[in-house]
């Protein structure tokens, strides 16, 4: 019993050990990583269109051209006097501009007006949640979404996260620490952050 008990208390030792070197060596998500900025600077940020957004269409004064069409997964999408048009990548208003000039080939002078509505966007905007989330999933960004607004969205983490090892990838290359398990079992809106369109938010499994 007595070397059981020792032998685990020995293992462990060399889990915590091994684990301290790891992340000194910056191999472990959090280790030697700065801490994510609070504020993403999204002030300018203006809704792209992506497969699978729905788009209410309304023409003024020609009700039979107004309609609601989806966005193929091609990122096109048709109408009766329109075979296709590229809708992915841009905003509403731009695909309001297309429309009326693609329409004023039939009607004089239309006046478009484009509503979205199903938010998906496009692929390269979406919050990617992986590793120890209770619902890892994608999620469509909005504007000044927080880490806790996604917490909220994906049922918190599992009883197996290091939620203070979290990090975030962002704009391809940086990585950036999120302090988690602070946010969401302690309630310390201090660890709370901005996203960013695109984030991927990475959360690791604990070690004990």
């Amino acid at each position: 019993m007595f070397t059981t008990l020792k032998g685990r208390v020995i293992q462990r030792a060399l889990i915590l050990v091994g684990a301290l070197v790891l992340s000194a060596c910056g191999l472990l998500p959090g280790g030697n990583l700065p801490l994510a900025p609070a504020n993403a600077s999204t002030q300018d940020y203006s809704y792209i269109i992506g497969p699978g957004d729905n788009l209410n269409i309304i023409v003024w004064r020609n009700p039979e051209l107004s309609m609601s069409v989806p966005v193929r997964p091609d990122g096109k999408f048709s109408t009766p006097l329109i075979d296709e048009l590229v809708a992915q990548g841009k905003n509403p208003v731009e695909i309001a501009r297309d429309i009326e000039k693609l329409l004023g080939k039939y009607v004089r002078d239309p006046v478009v007006t484009v509503i979205v509505t199903g938010f998906v966007g496009p692929y390269d905007q979406q919050i990617r949640v992986v590793g120890e989330a209770a619902k890892p999933q994608v999620l469509a960004y909005k504007q000044k979404m927080t880490a806790l607004d996604v917490m909220i969205a994906v049922g918190g983490l599992t009883d197996f996260a290091a939620g203070n090892d979290a990090t975030i990838l962002r704009d391809g290359n940086k990585q950036y620490t999120v302090r988690l398990k602070d946010l969401v079992k302690r309630g310390d809106i201090s660890a709370n952050v901005e996203m960013k369109p695109g984030d991927i938010l990475i959360i690791p499994q604990s070690f004990f």
